[in-house]
């Protein structure tokens, strides 16, 4: 993908990495940067946690808090980024939760997506409703976290 290549590149200039935290996505989002040449310089790796047991277990995301409140959610979509962050010792974490249909879930719409961007001082949710099947929601899912991400580092270069 264009946007993984283009990610890649200033992450290397900069001497910065990213890891991501995938449900809905199910390994799209790291497999984009996979698919770059030298994406190793600056990919350090990510976890797919697809049911809600696997975002407690692998990224200690509280019981208690998805009980209340669903997985579909932007401050999961935040804790997955910054827990992400965290435990691959990146300066950016990127997580991907939402609802990719055909039908609804957790009473959130298909195409309802909430994407984080963690860096040290802050993390960056951003709410889509996207739409399409399955797997254009999907897509859409990492080409928006892709761009984001890309959007900060921008923003951040900016005098």
């Amino acid at each position: 993908m264009t946007d993984a290549a283009s990610l890649v590149r200033i992450l290397a200039e900069r001497g910065q990495n990213v890891a991501v935290a995938e449900s809905l996505t199910g390994g799209l989002l790291a497999a984009a940067f996979v698919e770059v040449p030298g994406a190793s310089r600056v990919f350090a790796g990510g976890v797919v946690v697809y049911q809600a047991e696997q975002k407690v277990r692998q990224l200690g995301i509280r019981a208690e808090f998805l009980a209340q409140h669903g997985t579909v959610d932007p401050d999961v979509a935040r804790m997955m980024a910054d827990s992400v962050r965290s435990s691959f010792e990146t300066d950016f974490g990127l997580a991907t939760t939402g609802v990719a249909g055909p039908g609804m879930s957790e009473g959130k719409a298909p195409g309802t997506v909430f994407i984080a961007i963690a860096r040290r001082e802050t993390t960056d949710v951003l709410r889509c409703e996207f739409e399409g099947d399955r797997q254009e929601v999907r897509n859409q899912t990492v080409l928006h976290a892709l761009s984001g991400l890309v959007a900060i580092l921008k923003e951040d270069s900016q005098p």
